[in-house]
Formats: C-alpha cells, structure tokens, sequence
C-alpha cells in the first residue's frame, strides 16, 4: 500500500517539499486574515454558525462543493462560514455556496469559536486540522476519525475520489449530498444555451496548473491552439498572473489567439468557462469549473489518476486522457518540479482528437414511428 502523504500545509506538507504552493496563496499571514474578502469587517463565527475548513485551492474548493451544500442541508437555519483562501471563497459566497468567508491561507490559527458553532472538516484527514479546529472551541467537529487528536470519526479511504471522500463523511452526519451536487446550474440549462446559440461559443485552453508536473509542454498546446484556430475556432488563453509567462508563451504568434492570462479573478474566469464551447486543461481548478457548469472538457492527467479527481459527473461531456495504470496504487507526484512522465505521454493528436468529438457531436438519431402496413 502507497504512503499516505502528509495533510496539506502542515509542517510535514511544507517540509516535503511543497512550500512552493504556500507561497503562492495570496495574503500568507500569521493567522486568519483580519478583514473579510472584500476588505469588510472580519467574520467571526457566532454561537449559531457552521465553521466550514477547506484551506485549499480552486479545484478542491469545487470538488467540495457537493460536501458542502449537504452540510447546508444538516443546518438549514445557520450561517455556514467557509476557512479558506481570499479568493476562492468569495467565489463560493457568490454562487451561493456559502454565506460568509473567514479569508484562511493554510492551517493558521483561527478566531475562538462561539458557544454552540459546529465545525466541520472538509481540509484533511487530520490530526492537524482538527487540532486547529478544536483549538477554535466548537461545541461539534464533525471529521473523519483521528485517533492522535483524540477524535472519533469515519475511516478515511485513501482510494476514494475526492467527491465522494467529503460526501460521505457529511452524510454519516446527517447531511444529504451526492455528485449530482457538484453542478452550478442544471444540466438541461447548459445544454439549451449551447442550442441556442447564434454562434459557437469560443475555446479556453488553460496551460497552468499548480506545480510544473502538470504542465503539459507549452509547444504540444501551441500546436494544438494553431490546430483550433486552424479550424475556425476562437481560441481564449486563461491563467492566474502567475501563469502569464506561460499563457504568453502558448499564445505569442498564433493569429487569431487571444491571451486572457492575468487578465481576469475567478468570478470572471468562472463566466468565461460557463460561456465556453469547450474547455482544455490539465488536472486543474478550471477543469472542475467545466464540471461544475456542465461544459465539454478534455482534461490531461498525469501523476493523479482521473479516478480520484476527474470529472465526476456527465460523462459524455468530459473526456480525460490518461496513460496511466489505476492499478499500480501509487503514480507521480502532484507537487513536483518537473514534468510527469505519465502526463508527458499524451500526443497532440489525442487532444485534438477528442476536442474534435466534443467540438463536433455526431447528431443523435431519432427513431422513426413505422407505418402499420394494414
């Protein structure tokens, strides 16, 4: 069985070598950031709120989200606070997700909580995020089961996919949710805008991804961004600022391309994906923004399996490549500094290949009444 890698922003986290992405959250601080998301006053739990921790990135704030519209469901009436980053959350207050956000850059300490609060863990399997959370006094945690913070909880499954992992520690607590509670609007919505359209919707190509063994090799997404242009297609180049070095080098030269890295916060860049024809990325945030607004997708995988985080719903609307063995039980670093060998076997001609079948549906065939004879 593989080694279960330390909890994300711990001191081990951060001694294995992942400090790099810490120093990429946006307002790094002691402890939780003194103003809300938008410069208002600080949030501070109060006696009847739900706590939520998920100190995490854009692509786990969104695979939590099913998780946390069951915790909706456990405690209609309370105010449900998300711990997390700045950014991410004020797109989940926006969409409705959450009520409030405690702006959170990793496992910092956080405000006391009120007598009465809940909190939940949806961050990791502990022991340090629950320490941090009973240190903040809730009257409830609800968690997986850790025996080093004294907590008793479910099993945590290291096979499980990230979805169904937080689904099920809600659901053993009383809230309802599913898969089905990824989406951000409803299917039968996404697919009669796309029929309705004057025009085709254009094309993103998403080159970043949080560490360099996800970036799939900037000449392999010119090549395949040409290739769409090519074909008539209106090509956006997205990314963080951080990523516009990268977005520049994919779009530099290509008629017709437009570079948006750098340009956009996530509210615009979630519209962007909503709006989209089709969407191309590696293993990423914006890859579960295309889930979530039930839009076609071709996601790259390489060092994590798409069956722990790839698209968990619509099948028929997001194909994953992948040349990996779901068997082997370990595969490649998602942290790492270099470009995964499982990634760096995806061809140009698989991506455009199935770009083309997402692009260009075969039409479904209605079955035609027969005429009785008589």
């Amino acid at each position: 069985m593989p080694t279960e890698a330390p909890e994300p922003y711990t001191a081990a986290w951060l001694a294995a070598g992942h400090g790099g992405a810490m120093r990429r959250l946006p307002g790094r601080a002691s402890g939780a950031e003194q103003s809300g998301p938008d410069g208002a006053a600080p949030v501070t739990p109060g006696p009847d709120d739900v706590l939520v921790l998920r100190a995490l990135g854009l692509g786990d704030a969104l695979t939590g989200v099913a998780a946390l519209r069951g915790v909706r469901r456990r405690f209609p009436d309370r105010r449900l606070v998300l711990a997390g980053p700045a950014a991410t959350g004020r797109l989940l207050r926006d969409l409705g997700i959450v009520d409030e956000v405690l702006p959170l850059p990793g496992l910092v300490p956080l405000p006391e909580c009120r007598p009465g609060s809940v909190a939940v863990n949806l961050h990791g399997r502990g022991p340090a995020s629950h320490r941090l959370l009973q240190q903040a006094q809730p009257a409830r945690l609800i968690a997986y089961g850790a025996s080093e913070a004294g907590h008793a909880g479910p099993d945590w499954r290291a096979d499980e996919h990230e979805v169904d992992r937080w689904c099920r520690v809600v659901r053993q607590a009383g809230g309802e949710c599913s898969r089905e509670d990824l989406r951000l609007r409803p299917r039968a919505a996404a697919d009669e805008q796309r029929q309705d359209r004057a025009a085709p919707g254009p094309v993103l190509v998403h080159p970043g991804a949080a560490s360099a063994s996800r970036h799939w090799p900037v000449e392999r997404w010119r090549q395949v961004t040409a290739a769409l242009t090519a074909d008539g297609h209106r090509v956006l180049v997205t990314g963080s600022t951080a990523e516009a070095g990268l977005g520049h080098a994919v779009a530099t030269g290509l008629a017709g391309v437009e570079d948006h890295t750098g340009g956009h916060g996530l509210g615009e860049l979630s519209a962007m994906v909503r709006d989209a024809a089709l969407v191309l990325s590696a293993d990423t945030g914006v890859a579960h923004l295309a889930t979530g607004w039930s839009v076609p997708s071709v996601v790259l995988f390489g060092p994590v399996p798409p069956a722990r985080w790839g698209p968990a719903i619509d099948p028929d609307l997001h194909t994953v490549l992948w040349h990996g063995d779901p068997d082997a039980g370990s595969w490649g670093d998602p942290h790492g500094d270099t470009l995964d060998p499982l990634l760096d076997q995806i061809s140009v001609d698989e991506v455009l290949d199935a770009a083309g079948v997402l692009l260009h549906p075969l039409p479904v065939s209605v079955p035609v009444p027969r005429k009785d004879p008589s």
